[in-house]
């Protein structure tokens, strides 16, 4: 007879919130992970005193009441507001594109001066595009161009979206910018959502509480030892690569993924927020990120003398490397509904997450499922 109920192949949010979540209806699960330690991309290491997300940030944030107080409930979330910042040949921008953005840009006060600022350059671009007989947006450069105009789109998005997708904005599918933000309001705060934060103490802290009771294991790799581990269970919720659960029958799916330079600086505060966007194309990594500010807010910051800043830099995926971001081209695409198809047919397996569901999820989604899944 199987041990569990569930065995569960990776221990990021979805994983973890899935065996949170049957432990309280009383189901037993198993929760391995290939890595080292527990978590996912939300693993944090410790360096000088400072929780590192070693996998790039992660800011939760949700209007979902229901899904935040489920968070909170295993560890206190703090009042973290993301509020980045681009660079651009030495001036700083705001971002989200808001009203401090465009006084930045051009110099106007009013939201009335920002909007026929922008008109006037979108004018432009409709007009080049009529004259080449264009009459729908055919790539990402095209599509920037008629929401926003020139300025901002060769300023803010063309070189970081072209070092971040390793491709031209030419050659970019235009859904990718479609719903590009621009807000004539004074505001910094970059997401719309009520509830924002970090945890306290770091995301090692969700993890374990969501973990705690349950039987983990790490430094274990399902397909070296997968029929083993399969006969342990009734059932498998997978996390990982869904190509690579049915063996690649299909081909391969493709990924960008980022890597990062880390170090720890010996002064308090190098750039005074967390995260700063470099936009142009030939500065190599797309921001910079420093940990302290996840945490640490204005009167804490000088407490620590020193922080750790990581530089993070955009590449094209290959084996080996952590998969990130799923590239959803209509080559891709295709590839995935095959695969889909072949899931949906699964009994016993339940896929669930990014990798999964070659799909990309900001964290609250991820939990609000994994919460109707068990009709939380």
């Amino acid at each position: 007879m199987a041990k569990y109920n569930y065995l569960i192949v990776g221990a990021g949010l979805f994983g973890s919130t899935f065996a949170y979540c049957a432990k309280q209806q009383g189901k037993k699960c198993l929760v391995i992970d290939k890595r080292p330690h527990l978590g996912g991309n939300l693993y944090c290491e410790k360096m000088a005193g400072i929780n590192v997300h070693k996998y790039g940030p992660h800011i939760f944030h949700t209007s979902n009441k229901k899904v935040w107080d489920f968070v909170n409930a295993i560890v206190e979330f703090n009042r973290f507001t993301e509020s980045p910042v681009a660079i651009y040949k030495g001036k700083a921008y705001n971002l989200p594109f808001n009203m401090n953005t465009f006084s930045q840009m051009w110099g106007v006060i009013t939201p009335e001066e920002a909007k026929k600022k922008i008109e006037e350059q979108r004018a432009e671009a409709i007009a080049t595009m009529k004259a080449a007989g264009i009459t729908e947006p055919r790539n990402l450069e095209e599509q920037a161009l008629l929401l926003v105009g020139r300025d901002i789109y060769e300023r803010l998005i063309k070189g970081y979206t072209e070092k971040q997708w390793g491709r031209k904005c030419t050659e970019l599918p235009p859904f990718i910018i479609r719903r590009l933000p621009v807000r004539f309001v004074y505001d910094n705060n970059y997401f719309n959502d009520s509830y924002q934060g970090v945890p306290i103490g770091g995301y090692n802290k969700l993890i374990d509480g969501l973990l705690e009771g349950t039987d983990t294991q790490v430094n274990i790799d399902f397909f070296a030892n997968r029929k083993e581990l399969e006969a342990l269970a009734e059932n498998i919720v997978f996390t990982g690569r869904i190509d690579e659960f049915y063996d690649f029958r299909f081909g391969k799916l493709d990924y960008r993924t980022v890597r990062f330079e880390t170090e720890t600086l010996n002064t308090p505060n190098y750039q005074g927020l967390a995260q700063i966007n470099y936009t142009e194309a030939d500065i190599p990594y797309t921001r910079i990120i420093e940990h302290k500010h996840f945490e640490s807010f204005a009167a804490e910051v000088d407490k620590n003398p020193q922080t750790v800043i990581s530089r993070e830099y955009s590449v094209e995926w290959k084996e080996g490397l952590e998969p990130y971001y799923p590239v959803n081209d209509e080559k891709n695409s295709e590839l995935y509904q095959k695969y889909e198809t072949l899931a949906k047919q699964e009994a016993h397996v339940i896929f669930g997450g990014r990798l999964a569901e070659y799909k990309y999820y900001d964290m609250a989604p991820i939990v609000e499922k994994v919460l109707g899944i068990f009709n939380f």
